[in-house]
């Protein structure tokens, strides 16, 4: 009932029509004999007419499901989230609100589905994303009561903050239990017909934010984040484990989107600082050979070792530039059929070459100058190779040395090793005896570079460390295996008879600290006899690179 100019007016609904009726001292007269009022009825008529039909559609509409929203064409609203990088919840229910939360300030309509049924948050997704609207999940609550009661509880109040933060009014319910939904929305227009509702129109696309999520087909927190980001114009990126430095097509997407605005789903994605580490360098869209960004245990590298023009100091100096990359390739192709990831070519080009003169500085160290080793760099990286500069220092500083190659260790697919095998300690002198370093000085070699990679936004760089005695690294147990920009291998350079090897290889392997990878070296004359591809790939742990000496 409503009151215009005076005169009460029924409004009454009844076999799908609208009846409206006078109602007082103007009504008692009606087409069935009545008398019927002179003008005074006919102006009041005239002016309650209108009221009530605007009046009975509002009630109409009410009734039939329609918000009065729809029909002025309202939309939700998208936002840009808080912070640049965020990584959601494991949990789904969590996941799916916190992902409407950061892209959505208001929601007139959200989806709910139970994540429990694959068809049924099939459905809502589809559903979700045609309606521009988040999707949220809620799992219905058992038959029977189970101590899962709080979890259930939990997930029904994740729902319920999460519409009335969006300002949600109306709810498509697709797989869950109207009477669940119903006791925690009591203010809320449930559905299970999302075609009763007007199409609406598209939000303000967010056009820089990008969704990070593992397999979602698996993951109903994934698909719910990821329909919601697509409701909201976001872009979403699959990425084949939780680094996506790690995948080649994440890096290529991530190149191209260059996001303001980056949302993980999982906390194994790391925390929000790693990951937005990570997802710099992805965005630079540089690749190591191979592809990617990681170097293991995504790539086997095959080394020739030794130094440019010197064959007495491996098989690297046994041949010209061309001959030496057409060697490397041949040796990596017999290693293809072995190995389960790609075996990528690799030169490991002594930089700093230990010597039996003090030299100009007294370092018993000749440094190879950058010009010289340029175009050996150059032509190797061009021809899909890795390289790797070693270090054999005398009497000179690691850090000291290792700065002098700054610019090519500048480059992407440019590493660093050290051989502490010549390491020299005041008074020692070369070839007298097996050198040694102390862990301090490798660390601050490892700070640097790890510095230097994380600055210039570059893939993983390479640290190996040469070994086949225990004493060469002295406390070797705190080597910092903890920056993601580096990969440290251990690389174990015992030479001799198979036996040797081995007895070498599980010392070396078995005192080295969590967090490295292992290398292994056969000596084209010094072994008896060298082993062959499949008995060094037979190796265990196997070895993420081999090198030729």
């Amino acid at each position: 009932m409503d009151v215009t100019g005076g005169n009460p007016v029924l409004v009454r609904q009844s076999g799908g029509r609208r009846h409206i009726r006078p109602i007082g001292t103007h009504a008692r007269a009606d087409d069935r004999g009545r008398r019927r009022p002179g003008s005074t009825f006919r102006l009041g008529a005239l002016i309650a007419l209108p009221v009530a039909v605007a009046v009975g559609a509002a009630a109409y509409a009410r009734e039939s499901g329609i918000a009065m929203w729809a029909s002025r064409g309202a939309a939700a609203e998208t936002r840009s989230p808080a912070a640049a990088t965020s990584v959601l919840a494991d949990a789904a229910d969590k996941a799916a609100a916190q992902a409407a939360a950061a892209m959505f300030a208001s929601a007139p309509v959200a989806v709910i589905a139970n994540p429990s049924r694959a068809a049924d948050l099939a459905e809502a997704a589809r559903v979700a994303e045609r309606a521009h609207a988040p999707l949220l999940l809620v799992t219905p609550p058992p038959a029977r009561p189970t101590p899962r009661g709080n979890t259930l509880a939990s997930a029904a109040l994740v729902v319920r903050a999460a519409v009335r933060s969006l300002g949600t009014r109306t709810v498509i319910d697709v797989g869950v239990a109207q009477g669940l939904l119903r006791a925690e929305l009591p203010r809320v227009r449930l559905t299970t017909d999302p075609g009763a509702l007007p199409a609406a129109r598209p939000p303000a696309p967010l056009r820089h934010v990008v969704v990070l999520v593992h397999d979602p087909a698996s993951s109903a927190g994934a698909i719910a984040a990821a329909t919601t980001a697509r409701a909201a114009g976001a872009r979403v990126i699959s990425v084949a484990g939780y680094d996506p430095r790690a995948d080649p097509a994440a890096i290529s997407a991530l190149s191209v989107a260059k996001p303001t605005h980056v949302i993980a789903v999982g906390r194994r994605f790391g925390p929000a600082r790693l990951l937005a580490a990570r997802v710099a360098v992805a965005e630079t869209g540089v690749q190591l050979p191979g592809g990617g960004q990681v170097l293991f245990p995504m790539h086997r590298l095959l080394a020739l070792y030794g130094h440019p023009g010197a064959p007495a100091l491996g098989a690297l100096g046994q041949q010209g530039l061309s001959a030496s990359i057409a060697r490397i390739r041949a040796i990596a192709a017999s290693y293809r059929p072995l190995s389960g990831v790609p075996v990528v070519p690799a030169f490991e080009i002594i930089a700093t070459v230990a010597q039996a003169s003090p030299g100009h500085n007294g370092s018993y160290s000749y440094e190879s100058p950058v010009a010289s080793l340029l175009p050996w760099v150059r032509r190797a990286t061009a021809a899909g190779m890795y390289v790797i500069l070693d270090l054999q220092p005398g009497r000179a500083s690691l850090l000291a040395q290792a700065r002098l190659y700054r610019r090519l260790l500048e480059l992407p697919d440019v590493g660093l090793a050290i051989d502490p095998e010549w390491k020299l300690q005041p008074g020692q002198l070369p070839l007298r005896q097996i050198g040694s370093v102390d862990i301090t000085e490798i660390n601050s070699v490892i700070r640097w570079l790890a510095g230097l990679t994380a600055r210039l936004r570059l893939p993983q760089k390479l640290l190996v460390l040469h070994q086949f005695k225990l004493s060469m690294i002295t406390g070797e147990h705190r080597l910092d295996t903890g920056h993601d920009d580096l990969a440290v291998v251990i690389h174990m350079d015992g030479q001799g008879t198979r036996g040797d090897k081995l007895h070498t290889w599980q010392a070396v392997t078995g005192a080295a600290p969590p967090g490295v990878f292992f290398g292994w070296k056969n000596f084209f004359v010094k072994d008896h006899p060298m082993l062959s591809p499949a008995q060094t790939m037979s190796n265990t742990p196997r070895p993420v690179m081999i090198s030729y000496q």
